[in-house]
């Protein structure tokens, strides 16, 4: 496999919720993308999602050549693949059904295509095993809902993946913007969902105990931590919470009264009526808003936050890169 190929077109197989954020994301990034789906009006619905992306995408700002003419659509498999560089599989969870679509995927791409799949929870070593040829170029690439706003994707391979397949996989993620985490090994769920998990269990368990409401653990969480998490994550602020001595007095001062606290933690059993009782938590906080009300909120928050991190990482960086310049690096030599 080369390392050298430019992805240039991508293939994308399956154009639910996932698929279409990432075929939207794509696209702004000047992108060519022949999306396949063999759902009815997957096409129809594919193209609306797009179009209802597009001003957040312009908001955050488009590559050159990024254009929606650029999308194509086939029900035609084997159509889709053709000329593809990259392929990114958002197949349904079943295992049985990635390993025969891998195996078909195995037999009608060259063997440099990558083909990364947007699995939430299978290891890419189960799934590779339907690639009997070259298997060696099978990749988990998974995202944060949605794709096209929040950068995360998880990258990690299989027994039977390469290096180098990992590389050029990371490596294309971050040219398109991504924040692409590499895990050094499997992890049933991965990470993100895996910190996702522990963390609901406690806020179900919390308020199965009529410790306090489902909106005011939200409260909790989005106006305390999370608000922090969207700026730092929890390692980095661990270390700002041991003030001047930094993570290593954090772990002086703290690491055995939160050890101890972990005892104390619940697990919650999700008997229908503790789900009935989340459940009507959720509804009366929600009260008359719709869900397209709810993410249409989330979503222009999430893109002020974007545009702030963005921001500063850009204020952040300028410095460092004035100072890498040649001729200000002859400077300090002399």
């Amino acid at each position: 496999m080369s390392n050298t190929k430019t992805i240039r077109r991508v293939a994308v197989i399956g154009t639910g919720v996932i698929g279409a954020s990432w075929s939207a994301l794509f696209l702004a990034k000047g992108l060519q993308v022949v999306a396949t789906d063999i759902a009815p009006d997957a096409e129809i619905a594919l193209r609306k999602f797009v179009k209802a992306a597009w001003p957040a995408l312009e908001r955050l700002g488009l590559s050159p050549g990024a254009s929606q003419s650029n999308l194509t659509f086939t029900a035609d498999f084997a159509k889709a693949l053709a000329d593809a560089d990259l392929v990114q599989e958002n197949g349904p969870e079943r295992l049985d059904f990635k390993q025969k679509l891998y195996g078909q995927l195995d037999e009608l791409l060259p063997p440099d295509v990558i083909i990364a799949s947007s699995s939430s929870g299978l290891k890419m070593s189960d799934i590779q095993s339907g690639a009997a040829s070259h298997p060696e170029r099978c990749v988990i690439g998974h995202p944060f809902n949605p794709p096209h706003l929040i950068p995360l994707v998880e990258v990690v391979g299989g027994t039977k993946t390469s290096e180098e397949t990992i590389l050029r996989t990371i490596e294309f993620y971050k040219s398109i913007g991504k924040k692409a985490v590499r895990l050094n090994k499997e992890m049933p769920g991965h990470v993100a969902n895996r910190l996702q998990s522990a963390l609901a269990r406690e806020v179900y368990y919390l308020v199965a105990e009529d410790v306090l409401s489902a909106a005011d653990v939200d409260d909790a969480l989005s106006w305390g931590p999370g608000l922090r998490w969207g700026i730092m994550g929890n390692m980095i602020l661990n270390h700002l919470g041991g003030g001047p001595g930094g993570i290593e007095h954090f772990f002086h001062q703290f690491a055995g009264p939160m050890s101890s606290s972990w005892k104390a933690l619940g697990a919650p059993v999700l008997t229908p009526e503790i789900q009935k009782k989340l459940i009507d938590g959720v509804h009366a906080e929600v009260g008359s808003r719709t869900i397209e009300e709810l993410e249409a909120e989330r979503d222009e928050i999430l893109l002020g936050l974007l545009q702030l991190r963005t921001k500063q990482l850009e204020t952040v960086s300028a410095p460092k890169l004035a100072a890498d310049l040649p001729t200000n690096r002859l400077r300090k030599e002399a």
